[in-house]
């Protein structure tokens, strides 16, 4: 049995596709990731995946490309020459799976599965209904269920990458926290100025910080590592070096972005700087020691803004750094610095 899993977003996103990836992967003599670019390199690190198919879909992404026939008749033949005998398209819960749909059922593939709210007519074979409040990797392990498709025996669903390389040449041996300032969406991390803050009130505090960017961060990453001292790695890390680093930390602080995945599918504790631009309920480090800080009654709340809409970006520049250090020894035991309040949110699983 050949199978693709459809989830063309971002990486945060595809990273916690991951459970039912594996959960399709364990019932497949085959299985591909059909993502968009910005996906491409989590799909790669995943167990279970045996192929990578990159497409950037017009209806997809914070920069969707226009429609383009010649790439609809490039990927419709693509796949049509893999003969997959089914399909999972996963999809947010604000998203539509049915232009995927249509696409796969043009290629040939026989049998497709998606969450879907609005009528499929003749596009999926199973048409199925999200679960309120699902946080994103339960949702996509329930469709993969209801498809025949559960985990394995021994699998416990937790986000999961293949081993990372050895990064000590990169941060050196000696104990570190991960700061990561930077998101694909502004509204989901802090101000600049505030991160650097944090970094300054983290060092003083007796923490080693290492402060990481991916390409195009490298001017973020010195202005904040600035505040120091910090190692400032921003822009010199691939995609598996950056886990590596997150895997080797005592705790990453991370906004609502792909690097907060990351962390959790490498078992490292997050300090997730959460804006409520998206429910925490969804989006919120997966089955991983978190604390949740910033302001859930923010008036950005629920508005899905890309920027922030309100001055001073106080839902999450208004957290202090008494409850961030709070925060970080909550999940370590490491030194918590000057007193303060508890954290305005907390939550701490495992």
């Amino acid at each position: 049995m050949r199978t693709l899993v459809v989830r063309l977003d971002s990486a945060g996103d595809v990273l916690l596709a991951g459970p039912a990836i594996r959960a399709a992967a364990a019932a497949s003599e085959h299985t591909a990731v059909l993502c968009g670019p910005q996906g491409a390199w989590a799909a790669r690190m995943l167990p279970g995946v045996d192929e990578v198919l990159v497409h950037d879909a017009p209806w997809e992404g914070l920069e969707p490309p226009p429609v383009r026939t010649e790439d609809v008749r490039a990927l419709l033949a693509d796949l049509a020459q893999r003969r997959f005998d089914r399909a999972l398209v996963l999809a947010s819960h604000h998203q539509s799976p049915l232009p995927a749909a249509l696409l796969l059922r043009l290629a040939g593939v026989r049998w497709i599965a998606a969450d879907s709210e609005h009528y499929p007519g003749s596009l999926l074979d199973l048409r199925h209904r999200r679960a309120p409040g699902r946080h994103e990797a339960e949702a996509a392990l329930d469709l993969a269920a209801a498809a025949g498709l559960p985990l394995p025996p021994g699998d416990d669903g937790r986000l999961r990458i293949t081993p990372p390389p050895d990064t000590s040449g990169l941060t050196g041996t000696a104990p570190y926290l991960v700061l990561h300032p930077g998101a694909a969406v502004p509204a989901r991390t802090w101000s600049p100025g505030r991160a650097a803050t944090a970094l300054r009130s983290l060092t003083r505090a007796g923490h080693r910080v290492v402060v990481t960017g991916g390409p195009g961060e490298e001017a973020l990453t010195a202005q904040v590592a600035a505040a120091g001292p910090a190692l400032d790695l921003g822009g010199r890390t691939a995609p598996d070096q950056l886990a590596g680093i997150l895997a080797h930390a005592d705790a990453a602080v991370v906004g609502n972005t792909g690097p907060a995945h990351l962390a959790a599918a490498v078992g490292t504790p997050v300090v997730s700087l959460f804006a409520p631009v998206v429910p925490a309920e969804r989006w919120a480090p997966y089955r991983v020691p978190h604390v949740l800080l910033g302001r859930p009654d923010a008036p950005c709340a629920g508005s899905r803004a890309r920027s922030c809409p309100v001055p001073g970006h106080p839902c999450l520049d208004s957290v202090t750094d008494a409850e961030l250090l709070t925060a970080v020894a909550t999940l370590t035991g490491g030194p918590i610095g000057p007193t303060g309040p508890a954290p305005t949110r907390r939550e701490v699983t495992a």
